[in-house]
């Protein structure tokens, strides 16, 4: 808890004037993922992106992103369990890398598209299967396509090939977004994994997908907090509630 406190703290002492938003009608700032789906979304050219996700097992992920050029992000990835509370500490082997080019921008008819690739998988690692509990997204292809209803209303989805096969599952998988502004700083999201990728061989998932709920709240200029209910259909064993995750955000632009 002292850790998301100075995190939030933190943050707010660095905030700059100029407002920036990634939730609510206000937001100026494209989602670069859903909640572990990506998006057709990029940082600005110059802009940054510190991110701080808190999840069960006293888990902690820190990531850094950064807006290289205008089509182009990139980012690095680090974190383990066990971090906060009394257990041992587990950190992953290897940081997770992020890069994502954005091949079609948005236009009235057609989504933007974006082409990329991420290594980092969330929650535990898991030594035995050489795999994250849910799999890093590997090579994806991502399309957006926003609307104005009441707000913004943002829609999302896509395919990926992930690198972690030794749990004997190959197969492609496909995802799907929605994200829909609720007044000047809130907005709710959804998403849906088919889990093609997770429902054979010595996969754990147990073949229903996962299905992740979560909010995003713009706290002050480019600081954002988030608050997911992921894994709501209990794809896997040992799983009696949605695991419930905490997410902070900051964006500066150079």
């Amino acid at each position: 808890m002292r850790i998301l406190i100075f995190t939030i703290c933190f943050c707010l002492v660095i905030v700059p004037l100029t407002a920036q938003n990634s939730a609510g009608d206000a937001a100026n700032i494209e989602p670069r993922f859903i909640i572990d789906t990506p998006t057709a979304g990029l940082l600005k050219r110059g802009a940054f992106s510190l991110e701080s996700n808190f999840f069960q097992d006293g888990g902690l992920m820190f990531g850094l992103y950064a807006g290289a050029l205008d089509r182009l992000t990139f980012g690095i990835s680090y974190g383990g369990v066990g971090v906060i509370g009394k257990t041992k500490v587990n950190m992953q082997k290897l940081p997770g890398v992020m890069i994502k080019y954005r091949l079609f921008d948005e236009s009235e008819v057609m989504p933007a598209i974006a082409f990329g690739f991420d290594s980092q998988g969330k929650e535990t690692y898991l030594d035995s299967l050489e795999r994250f509990t849910i799999k890093s997204r590997g090579i994806f292809i991502a399309a957006s396509k926003n609307y104005s209803m009441l707000g913004f209303l943002s829609f999302h989805g896509g395919v990926n090939w992930s690198m972690e096969k030794k749990d004997g599952d190959k197969d492609m998988d496909v995802f799907l977004g929605i994200e829909k502004s609720i007044g000047q700083e809130l907005s709710l999201l959804a998403e849906y994994d088919f889990g093609f990728n997770d429902n054979h061989g010595r996969a754990i998932g147990q073949g229903n997908g996962y299905l992740n709920t979560g909010i995003r709240w713009s706290l002050a200029n480019g600081l954002t907090l988030g608050f997911d209910l992921k894994n709501v259909v209990k794809n896997q064993k040992n799983v009696t509630f949605a695991n419930r995750t905490l997410k902070v955000e900051y964006v500066r632009t150079l």
